[in-house]
């Protein structure tokens, strides 16, 4: 028996990952991994990443993190037991015997790993109890081998691994007058070491002779048994005890459940399987993994110990951004550079928030605290985050710690930040060939103020050719984007680094007319130019904000 359950931490960042969310969760999970050696840290993404974080990942080859979608607690996450099952022809001995070194009520019965039925420690209970029918073995198709198990006995003749599959089980302890009228062709005789009915049985064609006792088989029976293809079994135990003993060779499939089993998925969420666990009283469930392959069982027991899936935030601390079942976790930390947003713990928690242009430049400094020395692909992504966040410095959100971080993160690495600059803004811009809702939502970040749920997307380019390609292809989508999330407003900034200005769109009742009203421009502005604004954290978001609460 094992157990399913790991010490996971994971390190995530917003649902819509830029190159610093992706880039602070990989150095940080690096950090936090070698400061506690115990515990396991992953780094985690919560959503599709974007060009220029792609690009970034495989100039300095490094894998990006696995998706988690979701971190409410799923059943995978669970203490599982992951007790292995047993075969369909598995006696119930032998059934009983796993369950008493496991420790376990109930098994599962599988055929290539597929769960075919469930037996429990009170369905052989029952199989002793309830069963009066002589013919159970056959009718139960028991394999000869279970049968010699069964009795601790030892088969002297014929094929064990034949099946008993007609005739009744006969204690034959009567004299031969009364057994030609017991026995008939095919039964399974419980003897003792009588010639005379030994002699008996053979002449009545049983199929299968159990002879009881310590005294051994003479030859001349021995050899009648094996001309005619009889299982002859001898046992050390009395004739009572055989016929009680005997039963125990049934294959679990005889009495297995296989019929209303509640059974569970490993990624179905605790939360929803406790109300169907209410209606079955099972003492455990079934679970099944993603092939459909038997997983192992879970119990009500188990889930009052379950511990919420415990995640570390970098690079934001807003619900709304947050990992969908952000509510349902257990919150470590959050690692962050935005400001406070509305999202809250059960718990106190390490809440590290500087004003800094990049959550990698606090990430560096808490290396740098811990005494930690960075390799070159860590620095190299840290420096790339900055770069990204920051605009290579253009943008209003960047400071002087920014920069110097950066440039001792380039010496590291050996980087030339105007060389990698360069190709990464390219590569975030070049969108041919994708489809609008790919763009908009690459790097989208959603917003709540008072009743006003709004989402903003953003594209940053050199090229201003290619921002207007771009503005063509999403332009008409917006409608859909504020649909798909459920949106008020919606807006995407096209942001021409070189001119450190930005095209907005947008769209929504009254969306237009806030954002005039925001910025005091002209009433009748048809496109709205928005001059020496590069940043969505720190020029558009509180401007915009500041006029929606008036």
């Amino acid at each position: 028996m094992e157990s399913s359950k790991e010490n996971k931490i994971f390190v995530i960042g917003h649902k819509n990952p830029d190159t610093d969310s992706i880039c602070s969760a990989i150095a940080y999970t690096k950090l936090k991994q070698t400061l506690s050696g115990d515990k396991k840290y992953i780094a985690k993404r919560a959503g599709l990443l974007n060009a220029e974080t792609e690009y970034v990942l495989n100039r300095f080859e490094v894998e990006e993190p696995t998706l988690l979608s979701n971190v409410r607690l799923q059943v995978r996450d669970v203490d599982v037991n992951r007790i292995a099952g047993i075969q369909a022809d598995t006696s119930i001995r032998d059934a009983w015997a796993i369950m008493k070194e496991q420790k376990v009520y109930t098994i599962a019965i599988t055929e290539a790993d597929k769960l075919k039925g469930v037996i429990t420690t009170n369905d052989i209970a029952m199989s002793y109890m309830d069963v009066y029918d002589n013919r159970i073995l056959s009718t139960a198709r028991t394999q000869y081998k279970n049968i010699v198990n069964a009795v601790d006995g030892e088969a002297l003749t014929g094929d064990v691994e034949s099946y008993f599959t007609e005739g009744k089980v006969v204690v034959a302890a009567s004299s031969p007058d009364v057994m030609e009228s017991i026995i008939e062709k095919g039964d399974l005789v419980i003897l003792g070491n009588r010639y005379e009915v030994q002699l008996c049985a053979i002449e009545l064609e049983a199929s299968c002779i159990i002879v009881c006792g310590q005294d051994k088989v003479t030859r001349t029976i021995k050899k009648l048994a094996e001309e005619r293809n009889i299982i002859m079994i001898t046992t050390p135990h009395d004739t009572f005890t055989t016929g009680r003993l005997v039963n125990q060779s049934i294959p679990v499939e005889h009495f297995m459940r296989k019929e209303g089993l509640t059974i569970f998925k490993d990624t179905d969420f605790v939360e929803e399987i406790k109300k169907d666990m209410t209606k079955d009283r099972s003492w455990d469930f079934p679970v099944i993994d993603k092939k459909g392959n038997f997983y192992g069982f879970i119990s009500s027991r188990r889930l009052m110990d379950a511990s919420k899936k415990q995640v570390i935030l970098v690079d934001h601390n807003e619900k709304t951004q947050a990992v969908d079942g952000i509510d349902e976790a257990d919150i470590l930390e959050i690692i962050d550079h935005h400001r406070l947003g509305g999202l809250e713990t059960v718990g106190p928690v390490y809440f590290r928030n500087q004003p800094v242009g990049c959550t990698a430049t606090i990430i560096y400094t808490m290396y740098r605290e811990n005494q930690v020395e960075l390799d070159k692909t860590t620095a190299a992504l840290l420096c790339a985050a900055i770069i990204s966040d920051t605009l290579l410095f253009r943008s209003p959100t960047a400071t002087i710690v920014d920069e110097m971080v950066a440039k001792e993160l380039a010496g590291i690495a050996e980087l030339d930040m105007e060389e990698l600059a360069h190709n990464m803004f390219r590569a975030g811009s070049d969108l041919k060939g994708k489809a609008a809702e790919e763009i908009c939502f690459q790097d989208f970040k959603q917003f709540t103020v008072g009743n006003v749920k709004f989402g903003v997307g953003q594209i940053n380019s050199m090229n201003k050719d290619e921002l207007q390609e771009i503005k063509e292809v999403l332009y008409p989508y917006l409608e859909k984007a504020a649909e798909i999330h459920n949106l008020d407003m919606v807006f995407f900034m096209l942001t021409d680094i070189v001119e450190a200005s930005t095209e907005l769109l947008h769209y929504g009742k009254g969306a237009k007319d806030q954002v005039i009203e925001a910025y005091d421009l002209p009433a009748d502005t048809e496109v709205i130019e928005l001059n020496g604004v590069v940043s969505r954290k720190k020029q558009f978001i509180p401007t915009f904000v500041v006029s929606l609460q008036k």
